[in-house]
């Protein structure tokens, strides 16, 4: 493949103590724990919204928050949940802690909790790439209207979802297990029969220890999938939004690497056409459905796996079944240990018996001294991160992602994540909420 050079000077929008990349829910939480800590802090994202997997992609709902009648997220996630169900937002499905939401609602909840905390927003921001210099980054580069731009900063955070700073940066990844877990593109069907019993219970998932798809429906898919010319599907789930009539529907899925532009390219436009099969079947078989229409699709597909660091500790799926409390454990996951498969209709889950624990040395890598992770990118090995990576865990490392990067810019001017007192960052997060 045919290669240019060339040379492009970026203008240093900004220097602060902590840059969060990524608006999703590790990033937004990260950023404003960060911020409320003392520390001036950024937020870059690429859409014109935060909320990242919720918001552009309708992954709903947040799962989970409490497990066996305790609450394991703590802290300013649950914060962010009181004050979207106040603003009529959000729903927290009691006892599993799973939680129903308006996206539009919860994408001005963030906005305003952000601006709060006095953190300078860069939407519409593309990452591009940053500067280093014996594992430390200085600079990260974004794109926006405003050309190339830079950011400075002490300490920076990978909230990206697929590691990209991290792999702009050089960290080591993990070995991919191939194939990645599919990709699935939520959609909206409104007009629907939301007051039918066998609808009205698929979509609240407040049942712990139990798959919430809709099995009824599930067996009939799978029965006549020939005959109704059905694409691979999973689920399905059907979804409140909290509005009569309207459901978020999670079932389509196909093989990609979302961090391969083409493939991933090619993969939205299969999905975007399975939405439409997938409505027509539901909308041509089953009664419930015989009204609806589309009234949304997601701007993104919901993407399950792409990169994950090697951080100083991998998470094992073993530790994480077995509730390994580590000395530096920083936040938790209770979510069942989920994985799709790339193609068919099948999913392997298990439930975990208690919640498990995330040590602060799966944020971190060596020798890169002033970046820390939080999210899907997070140091764990197939097993562990099929539970941690949904947006409930997320949103917990985030929290402890941002109290660590405004902990290590604290009256030092050189910074050093790597050998930062985690009994004091346990501490102060214990303070703030967390559940540890």
């Amino acid at each position: 493949m045919e290669k240019i050079q060339f040379t492009r000077e970026a203008t240093v929008a900004g220097t602060y103590d902590v840059v969060v990349c990524g608006g999703g829910p590790a990033g937004f939480i990260a950023a404003i724990a960060a911020a409320r800590e003392g520390a001036r802090t950024a937020l870059v994202e690429q859409y014109g919204f935060l909320g990242g997997a919720a918001t552009n992609s309708l992954v709903t709902p947040l799962s989970v928050f409490t497990y066996n009648g305790e609450k394991v997220i703590g802290g300013i996630p649950w914060e962010f949940l009181e004050r979207l169900e106040k603003m009529g937002g959000g729903l927290i499905e009691k006892p599993l802690g799973n939680v129903a939401f308006d996206p539009e609602l919860y994408k001005l909840c963030c906005q305003r909790m952000v601006l709060e905390a006095g953190i300078d927003l860069y939407l519409h921001s593309w990452l591009s790439g940053c500067q280093t210099a014996q594992g430390r980054i200085s600079h990260v580069f974004i794109e926006n209207k405003n050309g190339t731009e830079a950011l400075a900063a002490k300490v920076f955070v990978d909230a990206t979802g697929d590691a990209d700073l991290a792999h702009f940066a050089g960290v080591p990844m993990l070995p991919a297990d191939r194939p990645l877990q599919p990709a699935s593109t939520y959609f909206v069907l409104a007009g629907v029969d939301t007051g039918s019993p066998r609808i009205a219970e698929a979509m609240h998932h407040n049942k712990q220890g139990v798959n919430c798809h809709c099995l009824p429906i599930r067996e009939e898919l799978i029965r006549h999938a020939e005959e109704w010319g059905i694409p691979d599907f999973g689920g399905p789930w059907f979804c409140t939004l909290l509005h009569p009539g309207v459901v978020a529907v999670n079932m389509t899925r196909t093989q990609t690497d979302a961090c391969d532009n083409r493939d991933f390219t090619a993969a939205e436009c299969r999905l975007r056409e399975d939405v439409y099969k997938m409505a027509n079947v539901l909308r041509d078989h089953f009664p419930e459905f015989r009204n609806c229409h589309v009234s949304m699709v997601a701007p993104q597909a919901g993407v399950r796996e792409t990169r994950r660091i090697r951080g100083v500790h991998v998470i094992s799926g073993e530790e994480y079944v077995n509730g390994v409390r580590y000395p530096d454990s920083v936040s938790r996951g209770a979510h069942p240990i989920d994985i799709h498969a790339a193609s068919g209709a099948t999913q392997q889950v298990t439930f975990l018996k208690q919640p498990a624990y995330v040590p602060y040395r799966a944020l971190v890598a060596a020798g890169f001294p002033n970046l820390l992770v939080a999210g899907r990118c997070i140091s764990a090995d197939r097993q562990a991160f099929a539970s941690l990576r949904v947006q409930a865990s997320c949103m917990g490392m985030g929290q402890a992602a941002g109290v660590a990067a405004a902990q290590a810019v604290q009256g030092k001017t050189e910074v050093n994540v790597l050998q930062l007192d985690t009994d004091r960052l346990a501490s102060r997060l214990r303070e703030i909420g967390a559940c540890l």
